[in-house]
């Protein structure tokens, strides 16, 4: 006998995915604000109200859009030994994902939102920024249960050091997200962290 509970429990997970990567399409095709619920609807397959189901407002439905597709990235890389290791094997596969495409564009419009919208703001730094800070946050806190650095590492400001130039780049466009650059950015900013020769 079929359960009629789960019914449409795969059907609703189906247009949700659809309708993140409509959204995610159109963000990477125009600007957001160039982009509406109507075109996502469209695009996804779905009604408005479908939509509306999951996300109040464009804007919480772009930002879960870019974490969708940028969550494709290995959420917690393996144990490689190293302080160093663990941070290139974390910001070297994002790197390269996020200067696939224009994804500096979407995130320039978000952090506009969030500038003029402290609610969007609040929601934009619990979805979006925490949990990529808490991914290396939890290398570092590997690297001190080592004993690789100090247990007082001011580890907030390390992820500052480390996370400041790779968005850098990739909002202004000045100069590309490399590999290379990635490497010197953990090389200069573990310079300071790691504690030097006895």
């Amino acid at each position: 006998m079929t359960n009629e509970g789960n019914r449409g429990r795969p059907r609703s997970q189906q247009a949700r995915q659809a309708i993140l990567d409509a959204a995610a399409a159109l963000l990477l095709e125009r600007a957001l604000s160039e982009v509406s619920m109507d075109a996502v609807a469209q695009r996804a397959g779905v009604s408005k109200a479908t939509i509306y189901r999951w996300w109040p407002t464009k804007e919480a439905l772009a930002l879960d859009a870019l974490y969708a597709e940028w969550n494709t990235v290995r959420p917690f890389p393996r144990d490689t030994g190293s302080l160093r290791g663990d941070l290139l094997s974390l910001l070297r596969p994002w790197a390269r994902l996020a200067s696939s495409r224009p994804y500096g564009r979407v995130l320039a419009a978000l952090l506009t939102t969030a500038q003029s919208d402290p609610v969007f703001a609040t929601e934009y730094r619990q979805r979006f920024v925490e949990p990529r800070r808490d991914q290396a946050r939890a290398l570092f806190q590997r690297a001190t249960e080592r004993g690789e650095i100090p247990a007082g590492t001011k580890i907030d400001v390390a992820l500052d050091l480390l996370y400041g130039p790779l968005y850098h780049r990739l909002l202004h466009g000045h100069a590309p997200l490399t590999d290379r650059f990635v490497r010197d950015v953990v090389d200069m900013a573990l310079d300071g962290i790691l504690p030097g020769p006895a």
